[in-house]
């Protein structure tokens, strides 16, 4: 099937279904080097200031989740569907519908062997599942990724990664009804997601994707109010929070699930609540309205 035999789908019959899950269990493998520059720019970005020596250490280990600066997609130009990912198909299966996010993930780390900068790190990629669903707003199609990252002495960490597909926005969509965050955190940083940062960080994950950056795009072809926060970056400063306030603790597991969009256009606060025996840690995202935007749960080594 063509990239245009997907594109303006709005439906998706069984013979379609059945084409996209029969890309469960391919496979990929990638391979890298835990480069410094990404590094200092990402530290840069969420205004740390330990870049250089996170660089510049070879005993320094890298933060959690900061191995999304790596293994990029790097699609040539001509190669670069409307919303300004890659066209549909490859690894991934060619999903026609024409809203896609970052919904959730899972992670564990292999404590003992944690990834250090200067590294040659590969991953190894699964289709883990391809699921199609209904919902109240149109049709949905859930992608899970399962990724295993290596270093020199094996398996360093394990993720699962959730994409959602979504239907174009119509008038007259019932919105999903918010959900209020928890308020009276034990950790809290109030942040601006202006383009600036943004950018940074779509140039930074070489992420072409337009309702990031383009807001004539997002605004007049996907319905939303402003450029969207990514949610790789929620995360990351979610748990940038978290080794804020339990510096040199080290993340063994992380599971985080996006709940709302994060706009441009407000401020959004990253929150945290550390459980009484000190090891779990509840994180969460806020926008301006105090409504939930992600929720996530650490576990401490």
């Amino acid at each position: 099937m063509t990239e245009s035999s997907f594109r303006t789908a709005d439906t998706l019959d069984p013979t379609l279904i059945a084409h996209l899950k029969s890309w469960t269990g391919r496979t990929e493998t990638l391979v890298d080097q835990a480069g410094a520059a990404p590094i200092l720019a990402l530290a840069a970005t969420l205004d740390r200031d330990d870049g250089d020596r996170l660089a510049s250490d070879p005993a320094a280990e890298l933060p959690p989740l900061w191995h999304w600066l790596y293994f990029l997609p790097r699609p040539l130009a001509r190669e670069i569907g409307e919303d300004g990912h890659a066209r549909r198909g490859g690894f991934l299966p060619p999903v026609p519908l024409p809203r896609r996010m970052w919904a959730g993930g899972r992670l564990k780390w292999q404590v003992g062997n944690p990834l250090r900068v200067g590294q040659r790190i590969e991953r190894h990629s699964r289709i883990l599942s391809v699921e199609h669903k209904a919902g109240r707003s149109g049709e949905l199609v859930f992608v899970t990724v399962g990724h295993e990252v290596h270093n020199e002495r094996g398996l360093a960490l394990a993720e699962e990664h959730d994409i959602v597909y979504r239907a174009a926005a119509r008038p007259g969509d019932p919105a999903p009804a918010p959900v209020v965050a928890e308020t009276g955190a034990a950790w809290q940083r109030d942040l601006l997601a202006d383009p600036v940062l943004l950018f940074r960080y779509s140039a930074l994950t070489f992420n072409g994707h337009r309702i990031h950056y383009d807001r004539r795009y997002v605004t007049g072809v996907e319905g939303y109010p402003g450029l969207i926060v990514h949610g790789p970056l929620i995360a990351t400063l979610l748990v940038d929070l978290l080794g804020r306030h339990a510096p040199g603790r080290a993340l063994a597991t992380f599971d985080f699930r996006a709940v709302r969009p994060t706009f441009d256009i407000h401020c959004f606060s990253v929150n945290g609540q550390p459980s009484e025996d000190g090891r779990t840690v509840r994180l969460w995202g806020a926008d301006h309205e105090g409504f939930l935007t992600m929720q996530a749960t650490a576990t401490l080594a």
